[in-house]
């Protein structure tokens, strides 16, 4: 981020100095920080209310330097062991989101009044002993698509401004039941597609304003890499878990399809759709996917298998493992910095103990879009039938043209592109079944861009589709399998790049290892924004 941009609220004040402060004196500077911040641009359901008074004889702590950008496992332990509270840490990151986000654009609605009541319910079951796991007392936030029961869940359009359902959805309902602490609703592209609508705000990438922020799952891209929630759900039907967490230099997590419920997600094409958590470190990662993972009756593509341990106690390595790789795929065309990137990734992957093994993509791998385009547009065309072409007017050029294109696709049309796709699948399984994963980029590179054209329609967005190589991204929604992006170095200039570990249906924990393993030896994830 620029320079103009850069500026010191009184929380990173508060964070950056080593010192020790009383319960009393952290509420005390975080309350100077909402006082004398900007007001974000975004919906204020409610306001923070105001803490109870400290107990006089509550313990001083030594808070980690920059606690925000710290792991869900490091805050966890904190909060276990009693010496951070879970209000302390809700208003530190309520605090943070008013100083930073009218800048950062990544929330659309902040829900403070029901952050700080979880967080105070956090806290009295910790003291009397009841902790229930490491995202009890944990601020998070969610993409604008799931359902909020009493707030307002828009999807990025217009013609769902006023639309605030009557339950939460399945995987936010579980992440409350494991503690996790609600701070809001996150940006995103209209309807979970490429472009926004005009009435809403597009996330600025932290890294720099004039760099892409990624796909539709943007805000949680941004509020996760910024430090403004430890963790952040988000959808991907094409990419957009994966594009959000390139873009931004996060981990993104897509499951297997069906492996967490859509029920009460607002769909783009049902198909395709997963949820999946987005955060700084793969355990983080692995410990939301835990609480969400699971059969819903509620979701008819929810799957009933069991659900293994994502995480594990012991975080086994990587040797004897394989990683399949498939150079001509995976550099043919892709910025020179992140070949390079990811042939150092390679080697470092070796050094753990694991094995590379030349792979073949199925062929016609880079020819995916097209098939895709058409089931996802006639998919979403369904999906939003109740209001297209009904209130045509009120989508956004993107949006709408999307839509419309889908409404002309034939069933036959359809069918045509279903079958490409069971052909297509049946050779990607195959190959992912050969080997424990695949590693390729997660996309392109982040670039710079006019953040205008995202208001624009689909000529206009025509570049940035063939800018972020969607074919990298495809085949895992295709197939419904997983895949786990990460940082894996940065440009001369900064920017992030990253890569893709691809592994086969419910491998899960695996590819959780992988970036594990990586990031651990590496610790490209300890760098973050200079915000």
């Amino acid at each position: 981020m620029s320079k103009k941009r850069q500026h010191t609220s009184p929380v990173s004040k508060l964070m950056s100095q080593k010192k020790q402060f009383s319960r009393r004196e952290i509420l005390t500077l975080l309350g100077s920080a909402a006082i004398g911040s900007t007001l974000p641009a975004c919906s204020r359901e409610d306001s923070p209310a105001a803490p109870a008074p400290a107990a006089e004889s509550a313990p001083s702590i030594e808070l980690p330097e920059d606690l925000h950008y710290q792991s869900i496992r490091e805050v966890a332990a904190l909060i276990e062991s009693k010496q951070l509270s879970p209000v302390d840490l809700t208003q530190m990151m309520l605090g943070r989101i008013e100083a930073l986000d009218g800048q950062l654009k990544s929330y659309a609605t902040v829900t403070a009044e029901r952050a700080l009541a979880a967080a105070r319910q956090a806290e009295q079951e910790i003291a009397a002993g009841n902790y229930r796991g490491p995202l009890h007392g944990i601020p998070v936030a969610v993409k604008d698509l799931c359902y909020t029961k009493g707030t307002k869940t828009m999807g990025g359009m217009s013609v769902f401004k006023d639309f605030v359902p009557d339950f939460d959805a399945t995987a936010i309902t579980r992440l409350e039941q494991a503690g996790a602490v609600l701070l809001g609703k996150l940006n995103l592209t209209e309807g979970a597609m490429a472009g926004y609508h005009p009435d809403f705000d597009i996330p600025v990438n932290p890294w720099s304003a004039d760099l892409w922020s990624g796909a539709s799952s943007s805000g949680s891209g941004v509020a996760v890499a910024a430090g403004l929630c430890f963790a952040a759900l988000g959808t991907d039907t094409g990419g957009s878990i994966r594009f959000p967490s390139m873009a931004n230099g996060i981990v993104g997590l897509k499951p297997t399809y069906g492996r967490v419920s859509r029920h009460g997600v607002l769909p783009l094409a049902e198909t395709m759709d997963h949820v999946g958590p987005m955060t700084r470190y793969t355990p983080d990662a692995a410990i939301v996917l835990q609480a969400m993972a699971g059969y819903d009756a509620n979701d008819p593509t929810s799957l009933q298998d069991s659900v293994a341990d994502m995480l594990g106690d012991a975080l086994p390595g990587i040797a004897r493992k394989t990683v399949g790789f498939d150079r001509a795929f995976a550099t043919e065309g892709i910025d020179a910095g992140l070949v390079s990137a990811i042939d150092e990734a390679l080697e470092t992957l070796k050094l753990l103990g694991a094995t590379i093994v030349e792979v073949e993509m199925p062929e016609g791998s880079r020819e995916v879009r097209e098939p895709w385009y058409v089931i996802c547009t006639y998919e979403a065309a369904r999906a939003h039938a109740a209001n297209y072409p009904e209130r045509a007017d009120q989508f956004g050029p993107a949006f709408r043209e999307f839509l419309e294109i889908g409404a002309g696709i034939t069933d036959e049309q359809y069918a045509a592109a279903s079958q490409y796709r069971a052909g297509f699948n049946q050779q990607f399984n195959a190959v992912l079944e050969s080997v424990d994963s695949i590693l390729c980029p997660a996309g392109g590179f982040t670039f710079p861009l006019d953040p205008q054209i995202l208001y624009g329609g689909n000529e206009a967005l025509e570049p940035l589709f063939s800018a972020v190589q969607m074919y990298f991204t495809i085949p895992a929604d295709f197939a419904g399998t997983p895949a786990l992006t990460l940082p894996c170095g940065f440009s001369a200039e900064g920017t992030p790049y990253s890569m893709q570990f691809m592994g086969a249906r419910l491998s899960e924990p695996g590819l959780i290892q992988f970036g594990h393993a990586y990031e651990s030896a590496t610790l490209w994830n300890q760098r973050h924004p200079p915000i």
